[in-house]
């Protein structure tokens, strides 16, 4: 019954937050637990998240740079998120994908449908494929967007960049 009601809730994926222009999606941590994306937004970090997936070439290539900038950067100033576009049923090979990369921050998992709504939602754009980054300031607004790797330092320096002028005001 249990997993009836999470393939039901699964199915009404996205909805739209009032006046926010954000979209708010279920997504699974890898024990069966829901949660939305703006749980993770916000409390005075950044937080960088990553669409990924398992069988995608980029994202095993690149994800031993991001699990480094989550042990830079964790207990300072950001926060890593991964989301998992296997959905339920590729569960396993998500948490394959985890353990062969020895990911330690956290990670969600969706449906390619359910990942594809989320970033709908948030950017108004189609999404493209994995991996895709979303980048969201201390105050949880979403910031930045990128198809693709992204380097770490080029991360690292936007975030310098948007902190600077937050500060000064420009």
């Amino acid at each position: 019954m249990h997993s009836l009601i999470a393939t039901l809730l699964l199915m009404v994926v996205t909805v739209s937050l009032p006046g926010r222009g954000e979209a708010a999606a279920f997504l699974q941590d890898m024990q069966g637990e829901f949660h939305v994306l703006q749980e993770y937004t916000g409390n005075d970090k950044w937080l960088v998240v990553m669409l990924w997936a398992s069988d995608c070439h980029v994202c095993n290539q690149e994800a031993h740079q991001y699990e480094a900038f989550h042990k830079a950067h964790k207990d300072k100033d950001a926060r890593m998120l991964g989301v998992s576009a296997d959905g339920w049923a590729g569960r396993e090979d998500a948490q394959q994908f985890i353990k062969r990369h020895k990911v330690t921050f956290p990670n969600l998992i969706g449906s390619p449908e359910s990942v594809a709504g989320i970033f709908s939602g948030l950017t108004g754009a189609d999404w493209r494929g994995t991996p895709t980054f979303l980048i969201f300031n201390p105050k949880g607004e979403l910031v930045a967007q990128q198809v693709g790797a992204v380097p770490v330092k080029l991360i690292e320096d936007f975030m310098v960049r948007e902190t600077q002028a937050a500060a000064t005001g420009s």
